[in-house]
């Protein structure tokens, strides 16, 4: 599956981004979906990750209550709803897709990457 991260950008802090994850070649509703992020100088991290129905997710505790993460499988696309965005949000965030029913928080899970986009929080 090709998958590609689109969406991100920059906004003041506080502010809302919703990121699209748009998969092509085979059905996204075959795959769990997760998203990860890097921030300058440091490792990727998971942020949140949702099963192959949608009907379960998971988020890392600095993004939870914060961020959602849902899928439409008829449009073969996941998405990552961002509200109350703080600086440290800042990264380049990337979607990732893996033959797991239920997702993974570990990136080895994960065996389709798209290509990043970069979320800018500011101050």
């Amino acid at each position: 599956v090709q998958l590609q991260a689109f969406g991100g950008g920059l906004v003041q802090a506080g502010g809302s981004l919703r990121l699209s994850c748009a998969a092509s070649e085979r059905l996204l509703s075959s795959y769990s979906v997760g998203w990860f992020r890097q921030a300058p100088g440091k490792e990727r991290e998971f942020v949140a990750t949702i099963n192959w129905s949608g009907g379960g997710t998971y988020y890392a505790d600095s993004v939870k209550d914060r961020f959602t993460i849902s899928r439409d499988n008829p449009e073969n696309t996941a998405y990552l709803q961002m509200n109350s965005l703080k600086p440290e949000d800042t990264a380049v965030y990337y979607c990732a897709a893996s033959d797991l029913y239920s997702g993974s928080y570990s990136s080895t899970a994960y065996d389709y990457w798209g290509q990043g986009t970069l979320v800018t929080v500011s101050s």
